[in-house]
């Protein structure tokens, strides 16, 4: 009897574990992507992730280049997703289209961009809850104050570290989670 009781404390600890972990991955998030599909984090595995909250009117607009560069360059073992935000000094008030249209025409990003989002306040979307929040990722806690911050996570959705806006794509600060 002693032994089957072992074995069930055991298996619900495990259970108890795995969730918790599973609650620690951006994996487990799907967000609507600026074209209308659906942008799934469990297609990521495998990969380091950056994401990005972005806007096309903004003085940090021109890191888009170095965002696509960073993708190009690593995109064998990088996914970069951008998050259209109008929060910041109403810096990004277009429709998904013509942010899109902006992104490719201007940049040339190939990288995946999710639909328009809040990513602090009362609308905060839950990816950003979770980004910003130790209590959900795990790892730390996160103000975003302004467009371009920045979140890079590991091969298995672990956060690992946060980038306020002027942390440029090229950035050692970040290149090192690359290496």
């Amino acid at each position: 009897m002693k032994k089957y009781l072992f074995i069930g404390i055991v298996l619900i600890a495990l259970s108890s574990f795995c969730f918790i972990m599973n609650n620690r991955s951006i994996h487990s998030f799907n967000v609507p992507s600026i074209n209308g599909s659906t942008i799934k984090f469990a297609d990521f595995k495998g990969k380091k992730i950056l994401v990005v909250n972005t806007a096309s009117q903004c003085g940090y607009t021109p890191q888009y280049e170095g965002l696509e560069k960073l993708y190009e360059a690593h995109k064998d073992k990088l996914v970069i997703v951008g998050f259209p935000c109008n929060q910041f000094g109403e810096q990004e008030p277009g429709t998904n289209e013509t942010i899109q249209t902006f992104c490719k025409k201007n940049y040339g990003v190939s990288f995946p961009l999710a639909a328009k989002i809040d990513v602090k306040g009362a609308n905060i979307a839950p990816i950003y809850k979770w980004l910003c929040n130790k209590s959900e990722n795990g790892v730390l806690d996160a103000e975003i104050k302004w467009n371009f911050n920045k979140f890079i996570l590991d091969e298995n959705g672990v956060l690992l570290a946060y980038f306020p806006s002027n942390v440029k794509p090229d950035s050692e600060e970040i290149l090192k989670w690359l290496k």
